[in-house]
């Protein structure tokens, strides 16, 4: 298929272009960012944390400190602090479980960084889109009012609504990419919110039923 010259298009369409192509960077940037940092904290091993609760809970606490320690898993680091604390402080199951929210939330905000980046991306995507669109339009439509007797030259004509048409597409494309990789991101971060909370309630309830058990 046969497509107009790159050359011959208006420098703001060209600057839609290059705006677009950044965007896709962007998009594509963080998403190996994200797949790197999740891979860092742990994000999804819940083996582990099962397996440092059920030291915890079977009375192996010094057991599931060691494992807890290593800290591979946002999970077991929230573990750790919550059975460091009730070591400490057995009597004060509710600060325990303040201090593992406070752990919790610190984790949950380490997930969340540049999710809004994506979520940019996703909206200002199809926008630059629209905006090509509606200059490639406004290209075809001046060569056609400034053509002899009102008849313009097809090529030329095709050209403006090929552009029309090829940003729209290229804007809806990167906008569907990025919100399909931002939703299986933000799952991932939704499946260690939830995990969370069962995880401390059973720590801290589990061990404040036995707290002299070692």
């Amino acid at each position: 298929m046969n497509m107009p010259d790159l050359a011959a298009l208006g420098p703001i369409t060209l600057v839609v272009f290059a705006a677009l192509g950044v965007l896709s960077l962007i998009a594509v940037t963080v998403f190996f960012f994200k797949l790197i940092q999740f891979a860092r904290m742990g994000v999804g091993r819940h083996g582990v944390a099962n397996a440092v609760l059920n030291d915890w809970l079977g009375g192996r606490a010094d057991q599931a400190l060691s494992k807890a320690s290593e800290r591979k898993t946002v999970l077991t680091r929230i573990l750790q602090s919550v059975m460091l604390c009730l070591r400490a402080r057995p009597n004060e199951p509710a600060y325990a479980e303040e201090l593992g929210r406070q752990v919790a939330i610190a984790e949950l905000s380490a997930m969340s960084q540049r999710m809004r980046v994506l979520e940019t991306v996703v909206q200002a995507a199809p926008m630059l889109g629209l905006l090509g669109t509606v200059i490639g339009m406004i290209d075809a439509f001046g060569t056609l009012s400034t053509s002899a007797g009102g008849v313009a030259d097809p090529a030329q004509l095709a050209g403006g609504i090929w552009t029309a048409l090829t940003t729209t597409a290229a804007g809806l494309a990167i906008a569907l990419a990025t919100y399909f990789v931002a939703t299986w991101l933000e799952g991932r971060i939704e499946n260690e919110r939830q995990t969370i909370e069962p995880l401390i309630s059973a720590a801290i309830h589990g061990r404040v039923e036995a707290p002299g058990k070692r």
